[in-house]
């Protein structure tokens, strides 16, 4: 809309535009075009809209063939949305965006994000949005043009800080370009700028610790002025140690360090404990006819290497609210690496029956003890990898403590989210889960 048609359709419309909504609305064409292009979009996106005003992206996204979620706070602006839009492609959602449920967006392959975020809680709403692991592939957003570039800065800039890591962790930052204010009605006090926001790849960083590596962070951060040395000395008591093996500045302060460095500092702190792959390769179990009967015993690499019949036992862990444990599994398993899977699983090895594997995967790779429920059997197949497997359900006592060798990282989801999840990207997780999904919910449904 040009400005004239803003300024004709507030009226109307009975809106003030409000501050802390960040009802700036934009009024150059062109701009809304290029800011729409910058995302990419194709006919199999799913493009979500934080804060679409009066429709100025909107409009160009469904003209992209898109499906489009404009999720908008102001009920007024959102029936107006409605009229204007008369669009089988479109769907308007009158709620606050720090409310929508984002794991939900997994029911969709590709998803895409357009925002023009309040300035009053932009970091909040990012963070929200970018959390891993994040059903969006690609994020193009309107911030505070000083925000914008704390989100993209670089090691010894005066805008690096906890913030920047925390989204730098698991994504890459693009800043694109600054928007004059003078494009807005009304008139913002301050710039803007465009960022766009991509997922690095799994493999792109060292493994670490996420819980540790930004608790030192947030240390590192709490007095930008201090050099590291004097705040981290509880973590690390050979400092002089650590940054001779690290290779950086002992006198160095927190903005200094990249992130690769402040991996470093963690993983020099816990360093990650690797399973022997030979001793690994080597270990036996039972192999099984049809029938599930042992027949003998060979080493891991032969009964994977020729596909013979073997058992395993998977385990689905719920916490209070019902969700269930999802693990993703660690980058150096054998099969299906980065993949995800059931809280916790594994193969029954020599001497041990399938309640007594159950027990001991679960206190290798989750660190707890708790009791099990025996819930059904799945029969070996392809998609099992030749497994027999028993799956096992147990609720969450305690706090789980990831056994990082075996795990990547982990979260809670909820079943219904988990159920679209696996229909919309199969490709997502390891086979044998999909099959004990399946099968469970095929048993809580019947």
């Amino acid at each position: 809309m040009r400005l004239s048609e803003i300024r004709t359709t507030l009226q109307k419309i009975r809106v003030s535009p409000v501050k802390t909504l960040g009802q700036n609305f934009l009024h150059d064409q062109n701009l809304a075009r290029w800011i729409v292009d910058q995302a990419k979009i194709t006919p199999d996106d799913y493009v979500v809209e934080i804060g679409p005003g009066l429709g100025a992206l909107t409009k160009l996204a469904l003209e992209k063939g898109a499906r489009v979620l404009a999720i908008e706070k102001d009920t007024r602006l959102a029936s107006f949305l409605r009229e204007r839009f008369v669009h089988p492609r479109l769907e308007v959602l009158n709620t606050d965006a720090m409310n929508f449920d984002v794991p939900i967006l997994f029911s969709h392959r590709s998803v895409k994000l357009l925002a023009n975020l309040p300035y009053n809680i932009s970091s909040q709403l990012l963070l929200k949005f970018v959390k891993y692991p994040s059903p969006i592939s690609l994020w193009v957003l309107m911030l505070q043009n000083e925000m914008a570039r704390r989100f993209s800065a670089l090691p010894s800039t005066s805008n690096y800080g906890a913030l920047t890591l925390r989204v730098q962790l698991h994504h890459r930052v693009e800043y694109l370009r600054t928007i004059p204010a003078t494009v807005f009605f009304p008139q913002p006090d301050v710039d803007s700028a465009l960022v766009r926001i991509m997922p690095r790849h799994a493999l792109e960083l060292p493994e670490h610790d996420d819980e540790l590596l930004m608790k030192l962070i947030r240390c590192g951060f709490s007095q930008r002025r201090k050099q590291l040395q004097r705040l981290l000395r509880p973590h690390v008591p050979d400092w002089n140690e650590a940054t001779s093996n690290l290779g950086f500045n002992p006198k160095a302060r927190a903005e200094e360090l990249s992130l690769v460095q402040w991996i470093g500092l963690a993983n020099y702190i816990a360093p990650a404990t690797r399973h022997d792959i030979h001793a690994i390769e080597d270990e036996p179990f039972p192999v099984v006819d049809r029938m599930d009967r042992v027949l003998r015993y060979a080493d891991r690499s032969e009964v994977h290497g020729n596909n013979l019949y073997h058992r395993a036992v998977h385990i689905l862990i719920f916490n209070d609210a019902v969700d269930v444990y999802l693990q993703q599994r660690s980058r150096w398993k054998d099969r299906h690496p980065l993949l995800w899977d059931s809280s916790a699983a594994g193969h029954v090895s020599d001497g041990e029956n399938y309640d007594e594997a159950a027990k001991r995967e679960l206190h290798e790779e989750l660190g707890i003890s708790v009791p099990l429920e025996k819930l059904l059997k799945i029969s070996a197949s392809p998609q099992t990898g030749q497994e027999f497997i028993w799956l096992y359900r147990g609720q969450l006592r305690g706090k789980i403590r990831p056994n990082l060798s075996e795990i990547e990282s982990g979260v809670f989801v909820a079943p219904r989210v988990v159920d679209r999840w696996t229909a919309a990207r199969p490709e997502n997780f390891a086979p044998g889960f999909l099959e004990c999904w399946q099968a469970y919910r095929r048993r809580k449904s019947g």
